[in-house]
């Protein structure tokens, strides 16, 4: 029995053994790894960082170790640069600056040299005003008058709107009327955030107005060059004389109304053709002002239904509408929407009339009326437009009727209120 004994006490003893082996061991490990981080660390400080970035807000290369230490950086480009004088007419110089003249802001602070009170000292004084460049002192008063361009010069810079290139040619074998729209230069900026604009030309020819086009739009641009040729046929050569160019230049908005940058008006007559292209430069012009007096006149009948709570009404026509464009005729037609109070409830319109200045529309148009208010917080309100097919369409006059209008429109109104069942018609003229 006491051999066995002996044994377990030796089984006992290992693995007490073991646990301080691996105390030791890892105790020696967590030091080592310590010791080697150091190391890394105090080998990391001390090299010199193999990169450079720059300050973006003041615009000047930065050591980080220029930064701790303290050293001056440009000390030898500076010596050089001290000892030359810039002139004016040089380029931007090389910024070199001292990082232990600037405050906690970034901002460089300005030394004041000390000037000593005698007549021997010959040392410039700053005057408040003044700048010495050379040998000429340069006042405020001389830079204005120089910067200062006369009334003559601001309208003449004002009234140019750039320059249109283009050519005009005739193929006598396919009976076709060419037009290369070729280029721009000096176009009004539209945007004034950009100081550009997108430009494009809408070009028509007249007096019809059967042929139209326009060029794609040209980005970020004041001299886009367009080099678009565009073919007419069917047209005789006979009636090239009679025709006219009507080409409108405008810049691109996406979010708004497409801005127009100016026009150009082309008669033909007396151009010849026959021996060959013949390019044009001419220049763009401000859009001129419609020269009709007015909008024009629109014939409308109403009819209240009080029975029914329905409202009629009928377009029957328009005269003496504006010409929309130089020598142009108007594609007009009459959109009619109506309102309760401030709201738009319904919209309807009728077809359009090709190239009529007194078009006839005989169309009818029938609304739904609150029983309650009946026509006391209703208004009808007609826009008369000429439809483009290759922009927005352009607002000729508009007419609004209703209880609060005045003059004839008012009397209209009333007379339908007072007459329900009837039909009443009357002229009115449109308005801006």
């Amino acid at each position: 029995m006491a051999p066995a004994t002996g044994d377990e006490a030796q089984l006992a003893e290992v693995p007490a053994a073991v646990g301080l082996v691996s105390v030791f061991g890892l105790v020696f490990t967590v030091s080592i790894f310590a010791w080697i981080c150091c190391q890394r660390k105090s080998t990391k400080s001390n090299k010199t960082p193999p990169y450079k970035f720059v300050h973006m807000l003041k615009g000047v290369d930065i050591y980080p170790e220029s930064l701790n230490n303290k050293k001056k950086f440009g000390a030898e480009e500076k010596q050089e640069l001290n000892s030359k004088i810039p002139s004016p007419a040089s380029g931007k110089p090389t910024l070199h600056l001292d990082l232990e003249k600037r405050d906690l802001n970034g901002n460089i602070t300005k030394s004041h040299p000390k000037v000593r009170s005698s007549p021997d000292l010959d040392i410039p004084l700053s005057h408040k005003g003044f700048s010495e460049v050379g040998k000429e002192l340069v006042t405020p008063e001389g830079l204005m008058a120089n910067t200062d361009t006369s009334p003559l010069e601001k309208a003449n810079q004002e009234n140019k709107l750039g320059m249109l290139v283009f050519s005009i040619e005739y193929n006598f074998e396919k009976k076709a009327f060419i037009v290369n729209i070729k280029e721009a230069h000096g176009l009004s900026a539209m945007d004034e955030q950009s100081m550009t604009s997108d430009p494009y030309v809408k070009m028509t020819i007249l007096p019809d107005k059967k042929h139209r086009v326009k060029t794609r739009v040209l980005r970020k641009t004041l001299d886009p060059c367009f080099d678009e040729t565009f073919s007419f046929y069917g047209i005789p050569y006979s009636q090239v004389q009679d025709l006219g160019l009507h080409f409108m230049i405008l810049s691109f908005d996406r979010f708004s109304r497409d801005d127009v940058i100016g026009e150009v008006l082309v008669h033909l007559a007396g151009v010849d053709l026959s021996k060959g292209a013949i390019v044009m430069n001419k220049e763009i012009i401000k859009r001129s002002a419609k020269k009709s007096t007015g909008r024009g006149e629109l014939l409308v009948s109403l009819c209240y239904q009080s029975t029914t709570s329905t409202l009629t009404v009928v377009v029957l026509k328009a005269r003496h509408l504006p010409k929309t464009e130089s020598l142009g005729l108007s594609d007009p037609y009459v959109k009619v929407n109506l309102y309760q109070g401030q709201k738009r409830v319904c919209k309807k319109k009728t077809h359009v009339k090709k190239c009529s200045p007194n078009p006839v529309f005989n169309e009818l148009f029938v609304f739904d009326v609150p029983a309650e208010g009946g026509l006391q917080d209703t208004s009808v309100e007609l826009l008369l437009l000429d439809s483009d097919r290759l922009s927005r369409n352009e607002v000729i006059g508009r007419l609004r009727l209703g209880a609060n209008a005045e003059g004839t429109i008012g009397e209209h109104w009333r007379e339908i209120c007072e007459h329900p069942r009837r039909q009443i018609a009357k002229w009115h003229t449109l308005s801006d």
